[in-house]
């Protein structure tokens, strides 16, 4: 397709006669280059599919692969496989393998620089000293959307005095009922050190419950469950119970149904006939692990099982995130671009490494790769070849593709921005989109001269 510029700016319009009516207002012009309005909608995607429908991975095929990512993959963590006693040396290692205490120049929230005993103080925090030699092997679950953070502290930090946005000592989040490995404390006791499958990290205290090792893992494994399709749903605002109010689940999360609660009996003090009973982890007082039902409305958009693995369904379920704020490590209660793309994933049972740095190399995908001797064209071919669903990675950053127009790729994607060229002898033009988009992909540089496609190192391929 050819690509043209869209101006930004006001429409003015020439004076002329009063009406009785005015004229209907035009459409304001889109911010990205070669954008159309329709191509903001999921239809316009679909209507392009010639076999929207067709399974591209069955539920057998995804669990030989999720199998495989559980075997093949660093960063996935088996739970189970782990040995009923931990070393001092797995733990430590653990631990600093996440971060190492930062030698450059960072700022507080207030852009004030944060001075050099306030990091070693975070450091020591750590309590690497305390780590036993050994140890037994804890289990919990996290009970709500909790942040995990490379060392254990609230204290948010960033590159640059004028930046408050991507705290560098974010890492990711959990979710209500993930299960975890509990292996340290931090020295004030307000945090833990927790190895989830897809990521090692320290928690907040408050937001882990201490469970026997068969009840953690049994939990996701329940015959009656229900998975999150939305981008997020809540359960009910109920004051009776608060640890199960107003909790907000990400898509893909599978939850326990409780099938058999009797008809009459209220939860929370509202009777289920327009909800679904679900069961939920809580903390008690005292650390410890149990369950409560919770009420999730029918309204909620839900379903009884993993969805099929389509491109159909691959464009529906990224266009649920469509406009969503950028959340850098699963900030703001949203997500960045590879908490994104997995997320959009596990909606059909699909396990994905949580870092583009793992996505875009995991041996457990179909992965094509490109170095430094593969040409501008090699990577334009490829990317005319690439289907719906394909993730295209560049470093730091990962787009899934939606289709084509005219022949060139289009992408969706969490992005904080992307720049391009309005013209060969123009400047170079920084949109601050932050927010889930939808972009051509030939468009857009890197820098003046590299256009982002040539950064291009992987494509990943969820499919035979």
């Amino acid at each position: 397709m050819r690509l043209t510029v869209l101006l930004l700016g006001l429409v003015l319009t020439l004076p002329g006669a009063l009406s009785a009516r005015a004229p209907a207002a035009a459409t304001p012009p889109l911010a990205v280059p070669g954008l159309s309005e329709a191509q903001l909608s999921p239809d316009y995607w679909l209507d392009a599919l010639a076999e929207p429908d067709r399974i591209i991975l069955t539920p057998a095929q995804i669990a030989q692969q999720n199998a495989r990512m559980v075997a093949e993959e660093p960063s996935i963590f088996d739970l189970e496989a782990l040995p009923a006693r931990l070393s001092g040396d797995q733990v430590s290692g653990w631990i600093q393998d996440l971060a190492s205490l930062p030698t450059r120049d960072l700022f507080d929230e207030q852009g004030r620089k944060v001075e050099a005993d306030v990091l070693a103080a975070i450091g020591a925090n750590r309590a690497l000293d305390a780590v036993p030699a050994d140890q037994a092997t804890r289990y919990g679950m996290a009970v709500q959307r909790a942040d995990l953070r490379a060392f254990p502290t609230r204290l948010r930090v960033f590159h640059s005095a004028g930046d408050s946005d991507i705290d560098r000592f974010q890492e990711s989040a959990l979710f209500p009922g993930d299960p975890l490995v509990i292996t340290h404390e931090s020295a004030d006791g307000e945090w833990l050190f927790v190895v989830s499958q897809r990521y090692a990290a320290w928690i907040e205290r408050q937001y882990v419950a201490e469970g026997a090792r068969d009840a953690v893992l049994a939990w996701g494994r329940s015959n009656a469950f229900l998975v999150v399709t939305g981008a997020t749903v809540h359960t009910v605002y109920t004051p009776e119970n608060p640890r199960v109010s107003d909790v907000q689940l990400e898509m893909g999360l599978r939850v326990p149904v409780l099938e058999d609660w009797p008809p009459l009996e209220p939860v929370n003090g509202q009777l289920a006939s327009a909800h679904h009973v679900i069961q939920l982890p809580v903390r008690n007082d005292d650390g410890t692990l149990a369950f409560e039902p919770a009420l999730l409305p029918r309204s909620a958009d839900v379903a009884d099982d993993y969805l099929p693995l389509t491109e159909a369904n691959l464009i529906r379920q990224s266009f649920k995130f469509l406009g969503e704020r950028y959340g850098w490590g699963h900030s703001y209660g949203t997500r960045d671009c590879s908490g994104f793309v997995s997320e959009i994933y596990r909606s059909f049972g699909v396990l994905l490494p949580r870092n583009t740095s793992r996505q875009s190399v995991t041996p457990a995908l179909n992965r094509l790769a490109f170095s430094a001797d593969d040409s501008h064209q090699a990577r334009i071919d490829a990317l005319a070849e690439a289907r719906v669903g394909d993730l295209v990675f560049i470093p730091g950053h990962v787009m899934m593709i939606l289709g084509h127009v005219d022949g060139e790729p289009v992408a969706i994607h969490d992005t904080a921005g992307m720049s391009w060229l309005p013209d060969p002898d123009g400047e170079l033009v920084r949109l601050r989109l932050n927010g889930v988009v939808v972009t051509p992909i030939l468009p857009m540089m890197s820098n003046a001269t590299t256009p982002t496609t040539d950064r291009i190192t992987n494509i990943q391929r969820i499919r035979p």
